[in-house]
């Protein structure tokens, strides 16, 4: 008798990215962006070759202003899968990115200038301007805001400009074109200063274990399991604070086409290995 059991479709969560759940039924697409026009861009393969790959399930029915709940149940149905009628209960890590996606802050306090980036042809051709953002809030003055325009609600973007201190304020101009505005929150410049102190005793620990150990002054920084743009935010962040005659070494699952030309206009030099398995190293530094 043949006792061996079916084997499990896993479950969509919150937290699952769309472009995990395109890969799997292309048929959840059309589920997706039937829930409105911001989210219609996704059948634009340009748009969601960028768009599904930062967006979660979470993000996506806030954006479409639907419950998580129901966008979760409808996906799991066309797969076949009943889920509970709470299945982001158990998620806490999506709840907690929902919920940072979708504070949005007051209003914005005085400025000297802004940034203006416009990014909404670049998005609509398929391009990934998520580099280009974060090297301008790399040299963000304290008085500077940056003023966004983007076919869509950039949502995945909040998070990552909240976790460096910036609030956001969103105007809708039409369907497929949006501003936000970044700035510094009023907490920002003491947490800023933290977080580089913090940053710099790490680095600096860092680096002297190295030396003491392999005999080179590389500061080792593993991006491999971080979603972008964060392995180029990390990776700006710990170059700011390198100490002198060193070295960051940048693990990385592939080359980091969108970090060289920031390392070039930046004047480092890099090299960029890929004779290890399953891993890329870009070794970087600037001459003294």
């Amino acid at each position: 008798m043949n006792t061996t059991a079916e084997p499990t479709v896993a479950p969509i969560r919150a937290s699952d990215k769309l472009q995990r759940l395109f890969d799997r039924d292309e048929r959840l697409i059309d589920v997706v962006a039937g829930h409105s026009p911001q989210l219609a861009k996704l059948r634009n393969s340009p748009i969601r070759r960028v768009m599904a790959r930062v967006t979660t399930v979470a993000q996506a029915a806030r954006l479409c202003k639907v419950d998580t709940d129901t966008l979760i149940r409808e996906l799991n149905a066309v797969l076949g899968i009943h889920t509970s009628a709470n299945p982001t209960s158990n998620d806490a890590s999506a709840a907690a990115a929902s919920a940072e996606s979708d504070s949005e802050s007051g209003p914005i306090p005085a400025f000297d200038s802004a940034v203006e980036l416009d990014v909404r042809d670049e998005l609509r051709k398929g391009g990934e301007p998520f580099s280009r953002i974060m090297a301008a809030v790399a040299t963000l003055g304290q008085r500077q805001v940056i003023h966004l325009r983007a076919p869509f609600e950039p949502v995945p973007l909040f998070g990552v400009m909240q976790k460096r201190g910036f609030g956001h304020k969103v105007e809708k101009h039409t369907d497929d074109d949006w501003s936000v505005w970044f700035y510094r929150a009023a907490a920002a410049d003491t947490s800023t200063v933290t977080s580089h102190t913090t940053a710099a005793d790490a680095i600096q620990t860092a680096a002297t274990t190295a030396s003491q150990t392999v005999g080179t002054a590389d500061v080792w920084l593993d991006v491999r399991d971080l979603e972008p743009p964060e392995p180029l935010v990390r990776t700006l962040e710990a170059l700011e604070t390198l100490p002198a005659r060193s070295a960051l070494m940048q693990v990385n699952a592939r080359v980091p086409q969108f970090l060289l030309p920031i390392l070039r206009e930046r004047g480092f030099h890099f090299t960029v290995d890929e004779t290890q398995p399953n891993e890329v190293r870009v070794r970087i530094w600037r001459d003294d």
